[in-house]
């Protein structure tokens, strides 16, 4: 079978953690790296290296800089679409399920991905297991989260054990997911005015409802860029490991 594949990227925040970068850019166009592109021709560039060609761009604030510096993605090799926010709907549901209904987004296969996420990740892996199991949803977790704080053990009033930053082995959400036919019919549905959110409330939602949520690992290293700390980790990672395989850091 066939398969309409298309690539949602979330682009609109806001990014108040990243502030004051984010009172001068919007997050996904921080330039970083050693050629300081913006972090979102990363992932454009990584959506085109798998094939999927044509990506939606999901922004809000400073829409404008995002539209001015990617236009319509042919000098990236992809076709780009673009769909803001509506005033007074927020939450990356109801920025998914506009993007739905204003024709931004029109496939049977959606890859979502947050623009302030990074990772190598194996999109064309991912779409495979997702038609291999036929699931409406596709999750993209690892195995394990590394604590940033230590865990002390206490017993009546006295520390009995303590672990520094320890792994808890758990699957844990990266952040992208592939959707197909009838969640995208859910997402229109159960979007509204309250700020619903892809994980909170979307995927839970979709299995109280008998909803096939598949799982698929991966184990690449990824970077939630959601602070300056975090971003500033990065921009050193990718100086001292440049991101060859996206051919955008040499």
């Amino acid at each position: 079978m066939r398969h309409t594949t298309q690539a949602a990227i979330l682009c609109g925040g806001r990014g108040e953690r990243l502030k004051p970068l984010t009172d001068y850019f919007q997050k996904v166009m921080i330039p970083i790296g050693p050629k300081k592109l913006p972090l979102l021709a990363y992932t454009i560039a990584i959506m085109k290296r798998h094939g999927v060609t044509n990506v939606a761009l999901l922004t809000g604030y400073r829409s404008e800089d995002i539209r001015r510096y990617f236009g319509n993605g042919s000098q990236h090799g992809v076709k780009l679409s673009y769909s803001e926010d509506q005033k007074g709907f927020k939450g990356s549901l109801n920025a998914v399920a506009h993007a739905l209904r204003d024709g931004a987004v029109r496939c049977d296969e959606l890859l979502i991905y947050y623009g302030d996420i990074l990772t190598d990740l194996d999109v064309t892996g991912l779409l495979e297991t997702h038609r291999k199991t036929r699931a409406d949803v596709t999750l993209v977790l690892d195995r394990g989260y590394s604590l940033p704080v230590g865990v002390a053990e206490v017993k009546e009033g006295l520390v009995t054990s303590f672990r520094e930053k320890p792994n808890i082995a758990l699957s844990v959400t990266t952040g992208p997911m592939v959707v197909g036919p009838d969640a995208m019919a859910l997402m229109k549905k159960f979007a509204g005015r309250s700020k619903p959110d892809l994980m909170t409330d979307f995927v839970p939602e979709m299995i109280r409802r008998g909803g096939k949520v598949g799982a698929f690992y991966t184990e690449k290293e990824w970077f939630d860029v959601g602070t300056v700390s975090s971003f500033v980790k990065l921009d050193e990672e990718l100086a001292k490991h440049p991101l060859s395989y996206v051919g955008l850091s040499r």
